[in-house]
């Protein structure tokens, strides 16, 4: 059975490490003042080469939405350089990369986007991860995952009642990346769910959520990001063949 003890993800304490670290336990989970992604790689590098690290799967990233918009430096810092800087020492080690990338990267005016449709985001934060997205693009030994992962249960009194998406509960998308770990697959990559609003998402774990629109929040929402999943669907179908 693979422990994945040359496994490191960054982001060891946030919201998807956390959850990865049930499921991986034997893997490396450094903290952000063991492993600063946006300081620099050097030192990062040589944590690589002394674990042997084989699949660096990055998770660290600033993710909310309208706090990118009140501090970009921050998103800037953490996710468009501390992603290159991961680029960069995985390229020096020739490690693979996993980049744990967001819907949020397209336009959102159609939906069910393909891995090659045209990206287009519409707020910051979606513009920082597309700008680690094209840091990752440079290293052949990578693989992008474009997803929303969601707490469960919903962690808010209210939901969007027009906004589309693919976005799944954390229980549901950890599989899906553990199996994407352990596999050669590389380029990009979209899972999640069926497409819904985020309202009936919601209401699956928490019946009495409120409704929201986008034009009552200060931040903008894109209206219709959700994923075409054929590559995944494809891939997983051979593997269980």
């Amino acid at each position: 059975m693979k422990t994945y003890d040359n496994v490191l993800v960054t982001g060891g304490s946030g919201f998807l490490g956390t959850q990865l670290k049930k499921v991986l336990p034997k893997a490396h989970f450094p903290s952000h003042e063991e492993f600063p992604v946006d300081r620099n790689p050097y030192d990062r590098w040589l944590t690589i080469k002394e674990l042997d690290i084989k699949t660096l799967v990055h998770c660290a990233a600033f993710t909310s939405p309208p706090k990118v918009d009140k501090a970009p430096d921050r998103a800037l810092w953490t996710n468009i350089r501390g992603t290159a800087n991961m680029v960069d020492i995985c390229m020096q080690s020739d490690t693979k990369l996993i980049y744990i990338s967001t819907d949020y990267v397209f336009k959102g005016d159609k939906g069910n986007y393909k891995e090659d449709d045209p990206v287009y985001p519409v707020n910051k934060y979606a513009w920082s991860k597309l700008g680690g997205e094209c840091a990752v693009r440079m290293y052949d030994n990578s693989l992008i995952i474009r997803t929303n992962i969601c707490p469960e249960p919903f962690p808010y009194d209210k939901a969007f009642i027009d906004q589309w998406t693919s976005r799944d509960y954390i229980q549901n998308i950890i599989p899906k990346i553990v199996k994407l770990i352990d596999s050669d697959i590389i380029g990009t990559i979209h899972i999640g769910t069926k497409r819904q609003r985020i309202y009936h998402l919601a209401r699956l774990t928490k019946p009495y959520v409120e409704e929201l629109r986008r034009e009552y929040v200060d931040f903008v929402v894109p209206r219709d990001v959700s994923l075409n999943q054929r590559r995944w669907k494809t891939w997983l179908k051979k593997q269980e063949s």
